[in-house]
């Protein structure tokens, strides 16, 4: 369940921070684009009509972990091409708020990403934000082996890469099942509720330790 005790950030060394829908509000309309070229993507790559690569994509989604990966194992696909095409995005309707640039600013300890999606996204969205120099590093599905969240292999490598004690370290998502492997390893949780993804499911709850539908002001109080 939700902790009731706020946290102390004077205890955490380091912050890892999802990317998409966490940094800024699920109301963006970046999803629906990422959706929408994953789709073009499978309909060129396989020669399929729109509607039919769009039920292969889901299904890749929901036996794979990304569509990436279905592809991936599916069709031997080579990733770099799919991820260029699908990060080529329109960031116009991300909108700017700067208490999160003055939260991170106050914020004690080292911030990291750690993404579904790749490196190069993360520094187009965190240029977009303006946030770029509050972060040290970031772990992207390359990095991963293209293994994506929850699976927990990434999560450990992350880890010992960075040096992270996971007793003084706190990870931010906005889909929950990612904090699970993240609450295992030790780590204090927070859940960035948004978008579709505002039910907590049973299994997940022992995993969440914070619930916030606005990172900004959370943070901001944790350091008030």
């Amino acid at each position: 369940m939700p902790e009731t005790a706020q946290l102390n950030p004077e205890d955490i060394a380091d912050w890892i921070f999802d990317l998409d829908n966490t940094l800024y509000p699920a109301a963006s309309d970046l999803g629906s684009q990422l959706g929408l070229r994953m789709g073009e993507f499978v309909a060129r790559y396989l020669g399929l009509p729109l509607d039919e690569a769009r039920k292969v994509q889901k299904k890749y989604f929901h036996d794979h972990g990304t569509t990436l990966r279905g592809m991936m194992m599916e069709h031997d696909l080579q990733p770099d091409e799919y991820l260029d095409y699908v990060h080529d995005l329109d960031l116009s309707g991300i909108p700017l708020d700067s208490r999160l640039g003055q939260a991170l600013e106050a914020l004690p300890g080292r911030k990291l990403i750690y993404t579904n999606a790749t490196t190069k996204h993360a520094d187009r969205i965190l240029g977009h934000l303006g946030i770029e120099h509050h972060f040290k590093g970031s772990f992207d599905i390359i990095d991963g082996e293209f293994l994506p969240k929850p699976n927990q292999r990434p999560y450990d490598v992350m880890v010992t890469r960075y040096g992270i004690d996971p007793a003084k370290a706190v990870m931010v998502e906005d889909i929950a099942q990612n904090l699970v492997p993240a609450s295992g390893l030790g780590m204090a949780t927070v859940w960035v509720r948004g978008g579709r993804n505002m039910e907590l499911a049973a299994e997940h709850t022992a995993h969440v330790h914070y619930i916030t539908d606005d990172l900004p002001d959370w943070l901001l109080d944790l350091t008030r």
